[in-house]
């Protein structure tokens, strides 16, 4: 298979702001291509702005939350409601990736599922291990680990170097939600 046609694996990671972004906008570039991509976010239930833009290209872009609408709250006991979600939503994304009819699988914060330990590891690596080849697969979320960045074909790292949230500023319909 050549290059330009070969699926790669990409992370977005880092505490800085725009890696759900950066994901979101590789799937927008893709559509704009014909192809098409299946979203499926962990710990997200909430109402983002991205989920009403989407609807408008739904042909081509499928989004699906795997996520409580209230916050997660991690303590130290995992909620099993959470893991279940977490893991239903891999599953998911799997019978995307292998249905054929997508070219892009964006596992949104799925990082951030592994660091809580609401999945371990090694089924996400699993999953990478029935990628098709011609695929691509982008992982998001702050604390992505080491065995997925040494798997990875592309790691990018957002670093934050100032952010209003530290003023107290929340988050605004629009901008970041």
């Amino acid at each position: 298979m050549k290059d330009d046609q070969k699926g790669y694996i990409q992370i977005y990671t880092g505490n800085g702001k725009g890696k759900t972004t950066a994901a979101l906008g590789l799937a927008l570039r893709a559509a704009g291509h014909g192809k098409r991509s299946y979203i499926g976010q962990f710990l997200k239930g909430q109402d983002y702005g991205e989920l009403h833009a989407l609807k408008k290209l739904s042909s081509q872009i499928t989004i699906k939350q795997f996520g409580r609408s209230s916050f997660i709250h991690v303590t130290q006991d995992t909620n099993p409601e959470d893991v279940a979600m977490v893991l239903d939503g891999l599953m998911t994304c799997l019978k995307a990736m292998l249905s054929g009819k997508y070219d892009l699988i964006i596992l949104d914060e799925i990082n951030v599922a592994i660091y809580f330990k609401l999945i371990n590891e090694e089924e996400v690596l699993k999953f990478l291990d029935r990628k098709p080849e011609h695929i691509e697969v982008i992982l998001t979320g702050r604390f992505a680990p080491d065995s997925l960045i040494e798997r990875a074909d592309l790691v990018t790292e957002m670093k934050e170097i100032k952010h209003y949230y530290t003023q107290k500023v929340r988050a605004r319909d629009g901008i970041e939600r």
